[in-house]
């Protein structure tokens, strides 16, 4: 383990980069509004490594951008989502879609915000923590987000073993699940995509998000299929969309509704992002960023709209499927697979469900590896080897998964994935607020700082989460001390 380098300097064409005040030869004074100079890049293996042509058309560039924003989206549509989203349409039909259209808004205001201190700044979320706040601080916060990132981490474990188990499995003559690969051996199998992750991005950034993308296509199609399959009610799924005082009135329905909102926005998203968009070479000018604020706008709202159609295709399948039958109370992934085929009446229907369960998670885990990187780096300025960093990730996760899986089986992992999002939601507001603190203040962001309605919006939303997530935590543990009680 080596400490952050100070002889690690940006290159020539570099010299404007954010962090180096104009004219300057080293990064050795601090920009305006930060304690200390900005020394190292973030992810410096992949920084500016994707040139942004000049003079080129809006859509060509747009392409050029395009890439972020979808492994951001990841975490919008990881496993984790996937039982409150089951939840939410089986028991009570479309009436939860309105919660997932105000999440994914919700979303797009904080991704842009994660570009917008990327972008002009040059520094990432971590690394504007790190700098901000004092070192103690600074070191509860990493530990914090560890725990979110091995959180997340272990739902997309949990989801990778469960979608292998039921993809090689078979249903008897009772209808139970036989055969297939053990859920310990799936959750040990998930080690490898470390080796993936090291192989694409030796080979460019722009290899990774290709995967990335690709795998959300397929877990798109199959959606799309299920959604011809189900003969949702169209009249039904538009009166979804619309906010009902019902989901605050019901307190069951707030559960779930709560329970969509701390699965759908990550924690770990926000570092993500504001390093990620750093990967393309823009002009370092003020209307060069500008340019990028833009275009790394629209590629992660686009990208988001498609998780928007990820999540709502889970819900209106559980709804179309399950809602208003003797099987309205599903919440567990593998009680869904086995039960979609027969009531659709089509052999294909639960084999597509697991196969976009499993692109899901192999997809969640490869960004999940990426944050915790962009953490370590940002809050302690050390840098370990990308393989021995993502192998400590990769086993902080695949142990618990694997103590669970081995001692209660099926019904330990998907208790296990409730754990997870519990504990993403205990850390969503350490991560929220700084952001939004961040990016309204002049001192750091100079003419970039969000505008007054933007920043409005973001602490109404900062305000919004943080109180729905402290109920949902608050509900969460009532239930868990019911037994005692």
């Amino acid at each position: 383990m080596t400490a952050d380098q100070p002889r690690q300097t940006l290159e020539p064409d570099d010299q404007s980069d954010p962090g180096i005040s104009p004219g300057s030869s080293a990064a050795a004074s601090p920009d305006p509004g930060w304690r200390k100079a900005r020394i190292a890049p973030s992810l410096p293996e992949a920084f500016r490594s994707v040139h942004i042509p000049q003079g080129i058309g809006f859509w060509r560039k747009l392409l050029a951008f395009a890439g972020p924003g979808f492994m951001v989206a990841v975490g919008y549509m990881d496993p984790g989502n996937w039982a409150t989203d089951l939840a939410g349409g089986s028991q009570f039909g479309y009436r939860l879609l309105c919660v997932i259209l105000i999440s994914n808004f919700m979303a797009i205001l904080l991704q842009h915000l994660c570009v917008r201190l990327g972008v002009a700044t040059g520094r990432d979320l971590a690394q504007a923590c790190s700098d901000h706040y004092h070192p103690v601080i600074s070191f509860i916060l990493w530990i914090l987000c560890e725990l979110a990132i091995c959180a997340c981490d272990l739902a997309e474990v949990i989801g990778t073993a469960i979608a292998l188990n039921l993809l090689t499995s078979h249903m008897n003559e009772a209808g139970q699940l036989v055969g297939g690969i053990p859920l310990t051996w799936g959750v040990c199998l998930t080690a490898l995509d470390v080796l993936l992750i090291l192989f694409l991005q030796h080979k460019g950034f722009r290899y990774v998000e290709a995967l990335v993308i690709s795998l959300i296509g397929i877990i798109g199609l199959c959606f799309a299929a299920e959604l011809v399959f189900a003969h949702p009610d169209l009249a039904g799924i538009a009166a979804g969309f619309l906010p009902s005082k019902e989901v605050v009135a019901n307190p069951q329905m707030l559960y779930i509704a709560i329970g969509i909102l701390g699965a759908t926005v990550m924690p770990h998203n926000l570092y993500l992002h504001s390093s990620i968009v750093q990967t393309r070479k823009y002009e370092q000018t003020a209307g060069g960023k500008h340019e990028a604020i833009k275009f790394a706008t629209i590629d992660s709202t686009i990208a988001l709209m498609l998780a928007l159609f990820i999540n709502a295709s889970i819900l209106i399948v559980a709804a179309a499927t399950f809602h208003g039958t003797e099987h309205q109370n599903v919440a567990e992934i593998q009680d869904a697979y086995k039960l979609l085929s027969p009531m659709l009446g089509v052999g294909i229907a639960s084999t597509l469900f697991a196969l976009a369960l499993l692109a899901s998670g192999q997809n969640s885990t490869l960004t999940g590896t990426l944050a915790g990187q962009i953490v370590m780096e940002g809050f302690l300025h050390i840098r370990i080897r990308p393989w021995l960093r993502r192998l400590i990730t990769r086993l902080l996760a695949i142990i618990p998964a694997l103590v669970v899986t081995w001692l209660w089986g099926s019904e330990g992992t998907n208790k296990l994935l409730v754990l997870s999002q519990v504990i993403l939601s205990m850390q969503l507001p350490f991560a929220v607020i700084p952001l939004v603190m961040f990016v309204g203040q002049k001192k750091k962001m100079g003419e970039f700082a969000a505008p007054v309605w933007v920043l409005a919006l973001a602490w109404v939303t900062a305000l919004i989460i943080v109180v729905l997530n402290m109920k949902y935590l608050y509900d969460w543990a009532a239930e868990l001390l019911k037994p005692a009680a």
